[in-house]
C-alpha cells in the first residue's frame, strides 16, 4: 500500500513537474512570439523609413532633372526670342531699305519721264531740220530722192565691201592661228600621254653556251653541222674565241629569229648533227609562225579592234620581226595607232576607226620583199582585198602622199606616223640602208633560174647561193656563180668586195626497213 502510494505521489510529482515545464515553455513561446512580433514590427518600420527617404530622394532628383530641363527650354525660349527679336530688327532695316528704293525709283521714273518728252521734242525738231538740210542738198545738187539713195546705197555698199574683205581676211587669218595653235596643244598632248621608247634593231644574235667545248661540237667534223645549220637557217654562225657565246648573224629578223631558237634548243639538247639540226629547225619553223599568230592576235586585242581579218592579223605578227631605218615596225603602227586613238579623243571623232587606219597604214610591210611595188599600194590592196573601211584604205594609201587624202582619218595617219618615226631615237637610217642592200643582194642572186635560195651574210660581204642540183650541173655552176657576181657589180654600190659563194649539193635518201 505504502509503495502504491509512493508510485502515486511520484507520479503526480511528475505530472506536476511536466505540467510545470509546459506551462514554462508556453510561457516562453510567448515570450519569443512577442519578440519576434516586436522585431517585425521595428525591421518593418525601418524599412518603411528607409522607403519613405528612397521615395524622397527620388522626388527630389525627379525634381531636380524637371527643374534643369526648364531651365533649358527657358534659355531656348529666351534664345529663340532674341533671333526673332533681331530678325525683325533686319525686316524693318530691309522695309526701310525698300521703302527708301521705291521712293527713288519713283523720283527717277518721273526725272525719266520728263527726258523722254524732252527727247521725243528734240527728235521732232531734229527731224523738221534734216528734212530741211535735204530739202536744201536737193536743190543745191539738182538730184531728186531715188538719185540720192542710190548713191548713197552705192558708197555704202563699196565701204562695206571693203570693210567685208578685210573683215573675212582678219577672220581667215584668225581661224588658221586658232587651228595650228590646237594641233600645236594636241599633237604635244598627245605626244606627252604616250613617250614610248625604242632602242636599235640589231642584226646579230648572242648565244650562251655552257662551255667552250660546245663550240666544238656546233662546228661539227670538219665544219658539217654549221654548214648544215646555216643551209637550213640561211644565217651566218660566228664561233671566235669569245668564251661562252656564239654569235648568230643575220639581216633578216625572222630568220635571225628563228636560228637563235633552233640553236638554244640543240645546244640543250645537246644532240647536234645534220639530221637533227633540219629536225629542230623545221620545229622552229612551226613555233615560229605561232609567235607570229600571237603577236598580231595580242596587238589587235590591246588596242580594241574586233573585225581584223585573220590574214591581216598573220601580216601584223610579221611586222614584229620587221624593221624600218632601226625601228621595230609593229611597234611603231602600235605606237601610232595609240596616238591616233588619242588625236580622235581630242578632236571628237571616231577613236576605234583612226586606231585602225594607223595599226594597218604599214601593212605592206609585210610583204613588199614579195610582191612589186611601194608598200602604201600594196597595203591598200591588202586592205581593200579584206573588205577593210574606205577610209582605213585611203589612209593607208595616201600617208605617202602617193594618192590624195579623202578623210581627216588619212591626215591623222600620215601626222602620227611623222610624229612616231621623226622623234629623237625612233629610228636609224643606216641600218634601213643596210637591210635594203642586203635584200637587194638576195633579190640579185634570186633573179637568176635554177637557184634555190640565196643568203647574204657577214654583213653583205659574202652572199651564199643554193642551186637545184637537176637543174644545174657543176660546169654550168661556175658560169652561174660568174653571172651572179657580174650581176652584183653592174646593180649595185657596195664598198669592198662581196664574195659570192655557189653549193650545189646531191643528196640521196633511203629508208632500210
Amino acid at each position: 500500500m505504502e509503495n502504491i502510494l509512493i508510485g502515486a505521489g511520484a507520479a503526480s510529482a511528475v505530472w506536476a513537474i511536466g505540467v510545470f515545464a509546459w506551462a514554462m515553455h508556453l510561457r516562453k513561446a510567448h515570450r519569443t512570439a512577442a519578440d519576434v512580433l516586436a522585431q517585425a514590427e521595428k525591421a518593418g518600420a525601418e524599412r518603411a523609413r528607409e522607403l519613405e527617404e528612397e521615395a524622397r530622394q527620388a522626388a527630389g532628383r525627379h525634381r531636380a532633372e524637371v527643374e534643369k530641363a526648364l531651365q533649358e527650354e527657358r534659355k531656348e525660349m529666351q534664345a529663340a526670342e532674341s533671333r526673332l527679336a533681331k530678325r525683325e530688327d533686319s525686316l524693318d532695316r530691309k522695309f526701310e531699305l525698300l521703302n527708301q528704293k521705291e521712293r527713288e525709283i519713283e523720283s527717277k521714273e518721273k526725272s525719266l519721264g520728263k527726258r523722254t518728252s524732252l527727247l521725243d521734242t528734240r527728235e521732232q525738231e531734229l527731224e523738221e531740220i534734216i528734212e530741211e538740210e535735204k530739202q536744201s542738198l536737193f536743190r543745191i545738187t539738182g538730184l531728186n530722192r531715188d538719185d540720192a539713195e542710190k548713191m548713197l546705197l552705192q558708197k555704202l555698199r563699196r565701204e562695206y565691201e571693203h570693210e567685208e574683205e578685210a573683215l573675212i581676211t582678219r577672220m581667215v587669218e584668225r581661224i588658221k592661228e586658232n587651228a595650228e595653235r590646237r594641233a600645236r596643244d594636241i599633237l604635244a598632248t598627245t605626244m606627252q600621254r604616250l613617250a614610248a621608247s625604242y632602242c636599235q634593231e640589231s642584226t646579230t644574235s648572242t648565244i650562251e653556251i655552257p662551255s667552250d667545248e660546245m663550240k666544238g661540237r656546233v662546228i661539227g667534223r670538219e665544219g658539217r653541222n654549221i654548214r648544215a645549220f646555216e643551209k637550213a637557217t640561211g644565217v651566218d654562225v660566228i664561233v671566235d674565241d669569245t668564251p661562252g657565246v656564239i654569235i648568230v648573224s643575220c639581216f633578216d629578223s625572222i630568220r635571225r629569229e628563228m636560228a637563235r631558237r633552233a640553236m638554244e634548243t640543240l645546244i640543250a639538247d645537246g644532240r647536234i648533227h645534220p639530221a637533227r639540226i633540219e629536225e629542230v629547225v623545221e620545229k622552229t619553223k612551226r613555233e615560229m609562225n605561232e609567235i607570229i599568230q600571237r603577236e598580231g592576235r595580242q596587238a589587235v586585242y590591246d588596242l580594241d579592234l574586233p573585225g581584223i581579218h585573220p590574214k591581216i592579223i598573220t601580216l601584223l605578227g610579221r611586222l614584229r620581226f620587221r624593221t624600218s631605218y632601226g625601228q621595230n615596225v609593229l611597234h611603231h603602227v602600235i605606237e601610232c595607232a595609240h596616238l591616233a586613238g588619242m588625236i580622235a579623243a581630242e578632236l571628237g571623232l571616231d577613236q576605234k576607226l583612226a586606231r585602225r587606219c594607223a595599226i594597218l597604214h604599214d601593212i605592206g610591210k609585210a610583204v613588199d620583199h614579195e610582191i612589186e611595188g611601194g608598200h602604201p599600194e600594196i597595203g591598200a590592196n591588202i586592205a581593200r582585198r579584206y573588205d577593210e573601211p574606205p577610209e582605213v584604205v585611203n589612209s593607208i594609201a595616201s600617208h605617202h602622199n602617193d594618192v590624195p587624202q579623202e578623210s581627216i582619218y588619212a591626215v591623222i595617219t600620215q601626222a602620227v606616223d611623222a610624229v612616231s618615226g621623226s622623234r629623237p631615237g625612233a629610228r636609224g637610217e643606216t641600218l634601213e640602208r643596210y637591210i635594203k642592200r642586203l635584200e637587194k643582194l638576195e633579190a640579185v642572186a634570186l633573179s637568176f633560174q635554177g637557184i634555190k635560195a640565196a643568203n647574204a651574210i657577214q654583213a653583205g660581204r659574202e652572199i651564199r647561193v643554193f642551186v637545184n642540183s637537176q637543174k644545174v650541173s657543176d660546169r654550168k655552176a661556175v658560169k652561174l656563180c660568174r653571172d651572179i657576181a657580174k650581176s652584183i657589180e653592174d646593180q649595185l654600190t657596195y664598198p669592198g668586195e662581196i664574195k659570192v659563194t655557189l653549193l650545189r649539193e646531191t643528196r640521196v635518201v633511203e629508208y632500210a626497213r
